[in-house]
């Protein structure tokens, strides 16, 4: 996930100027790959934190990068302090999205920026072949169930202005893939991990998994992936 959606992550903080100096805190940060790059983006002078749950998958290290243990819906993590406030497909698998986004607004300063990228499931929607929409109806079934929101993409810009941040942007961008690239390999292996889950769930057989995992390893085989929305916006 990191090497697929890294480059859109950077490219988003890139264009809102965050740069030498400034303070940046990331939510849910994984294998910490984002907040070492943000640490070299801000240095001399920034200082980046580095936030999760599970801080078992960070493989990062960087002059300037602090990694600690925390859970968002706690409250923020240093209220009113971050020039920068980022998360990245965290919200759509919490409990409470609203509180969350919240303690994160918190966390910026006057001025701050804060930018969420979360996904959007509506390009599947209209995935082909028939069984392949099949798959993906039973996949948001099962999601549902677990309480995952895979449409907060498209939520995230009202959100923000409801908070009162002002210069609130959002876009939203996919990736075409074939089978066998990057992109089918995510999905082969994160349905593989969960497939008992899903065949017991109901919601998904194993004729439909087979189908759409034979269809992540055809390369002739074209569909388009989830939409992530990188919504932004400056705290008053």
């Amino acid at each position: 996930m990191s090497r697929l959606l890294d480059p859109l992550h950077r490219r988003h903080v890139e264009r809102l100027g965050i740069g030498a100096g400034a303070r940046t805190l990331e939510v849910g940060c994984g294998n910490g790959s984002v907040s070492a790059w943000l640490a070299r983006r801000v240095a001399p002078g920034g200082h980046a934190v580095a936030v999760d749950l599970d801080l078992s998958l960070i493989d990062a290290d960087s002059p300037g990068l602090e990694v600690r243990q925390a859970d968002i819906l706690a409250g923020p993590i240093e209220p009113r302090d971050f020039d920068l406030v980022t998360a990245r497909a965290v919200l759509h698998h919490v409990a409470d999205a609203t509180a969350a986004v919240g303690n994160l607004v918190a966390s910026a300063r006057p001025g701050g920026t804060v930018l969420l990228i979360e996904p959007d499931f509506l390009p599947v929607s209209v995935a082909e072949p028939a069984e392949v929409a099949a798959f993906w109806r039973g996949w948001l079934a099962w999601s549902r169930e677990q309480g995952i929101d895979y449409f907060i993409g498209r939520k995230l810009p009202a959100m923000l202005s409801a908070l009162g941040l002002r210069d609130v942007a959002a876009t939203a961008e996919t990736a075409h893939y074939n089978g066998g690239s990057a992109w089918a390999v995510y999905w082969r292996e994160t349905v593989i991990e969960l497939r008992a889950r899903l065949v017991a769930s109901g919601k998904l057989d194993d004729r439909l998994i087979d189908a759409f995992l034979a269809r992540c390893a055809d390369p002739s085989w074209w569909t388009q992936t989830i939409a992530f929305t990188a919504t932004s916006g400056r705290v008053g």
